[in-house]
């Protein structure tokens, strides 16, 4: 990942590293200085490296203090031993931060091909796509349901994806809109790449609590009214994004169950995750949720499998506050998503205890 970016001898010098130890410095997109990745790494750090300057030979020293958790980043340029720029990065400064860009591959000449692709572009500029993959949805959800039912869950799904989409915009990234996939769902896409397991965290949760607001509310519209729909529509919208936050890839408990994960350096944070992991599948399978303590087991095995790779991600890491955070945030958006469930399994109705049948099942 982008540790640093500042300006030497009129040109960039980039900084790129991962938690592994390996660093490697560019100088205007030009390797200029390599530290391999090393078991006995403490943060502390000196790039050396020589800038030719027409025949001038300019010595260059690049001292870094980096801390992982919480993340700080302080530096100091050297340029024949003249200190001539320091200051400190934090994990604020890499959330805002933008990737540096491909150069661009020179235009070709124009042609029938590039005609076609002009084109293509026009239509998503037009959001031609979306309005088409909508009605695909509608109209598939209505041949084997109802039109009610279709408009009830596009409704559901928007209403999700439209909270990613809210996440997104706070950490300033340009969003291309919510796509709806007939029989696969709905997609929230942006035009970047997040930064940090916390950005991934908040973006990855705020789909469910979206969700789970949508369920909220209709429950109480429920409650005033006394209308089926209302209730119909909280229950199986709870069962939704519940789902979502099964801890598999690439669902949205996926990516929460794997940030905090591999946020965790130490033996004893692993172990605390997978005791809660435990504990999770224990109260599952003694509720007789089984399909819901099965699929923990499933997402479990699938994040540990990983887990070793957590050094190589370019994703700065959550600290311990935000461990915690994100696990207490994710626990009570799935207690509230199954408390909803659970409320209309007990009103005596089959079809509101629907749900809870296909977690027992």
């Amino acid at each position: 990942m982008e540790l640093l970016n500042i300006q030497c001898l009129g040109k960039s010098l980039r900084l790129e590293g991962s938690m592994a130890g390996w660093q490697i410095l560019y100088w205007d997109n030009t390797p200029v200085s390599r530290i391999d990745a090393s078991a006995n790494y403490n943060g502390a750090s000196e790039h050396s490296f020589e800038l030719k300057a027409g025949e001038q030979i300019i010595t260059c020293r690049l001292a870094i203090d980096l801390n992982w958790q919480p993340f700080t980043l302080q530096h100091q340029l050297f340029i024949d031993d003249h200190a001539v720029s320091d200051g400190s990065r934090n994990s604020k400064d890499i959330e805002r931060q933008q990737p540096v860009e491909a150069p661009q591959p020179a235009k070709k000449p124009f042609n029938i091909i590039g005609l076609a692709a002009l084109g293509l572009k026009l239509l998503k500029s037009a959001k031609l796509i979306k309005v088409v993959l909508a009605g695909a949805s509608l109209a598939a959800y209505s041949w084997f349901f109802s039109l009610q039912f279709a408009l009830a869950l596009i409704a559901c799904l928007v209403v999700h994806e439209y909270g990613h989409i809210r996440a997104m915009k706070h950490f300033g990234m340009q969003t291309k809109g919510i796509y709806l996939i007939p029989f696969l769902g709905g997609l929230a896409l942006s035009d970047e790449k997040i930064n940090t397991r916390w950005q991934d965290v908040v973006i990855s949760l705020m789909g469910p609590v979206f969700g789970l607001g949508m369920s909220v509310l209709c429950l109480l519209a429920y409650w005033i009214t006394g209308e089926a729909f209302f209730a119909g529509l909280s229950a199986f919208n709870a069962l939704l994004n519940l789902f979502n936050l099964l801890p598999i890839l690439p669902l949205d408990g996926g990516h929460v169950l794997k940030s905090i994960a591999f946020s965790m350096n130490s033996l004893v944070g692993l172990l605390l995750c997978a005791g809660a992991a435990g504990a999770g599948i224990f109260i599952s399978y003694s509720l007789g949720l089984a399909l819901l303590g099965f699929l923990l087991i499933v997402g479990c095995v699938e994040i540990g499998f990983e887990w070793r790779s957590r050094y190589m991600t370019h994703l700065l890491p959550l600290d311990r506050y935000g461990q915690i955070f994100s696990t207490v945030w994710y626990l009570a958006t799935v207690s509230g998503l199954v408390a909803i469930i659970w409320y209309f399994a007990g009103t005596g109705d089959a079809l509101l205890g629907l749900p809870l049948q296909v977690l027992r099942s």
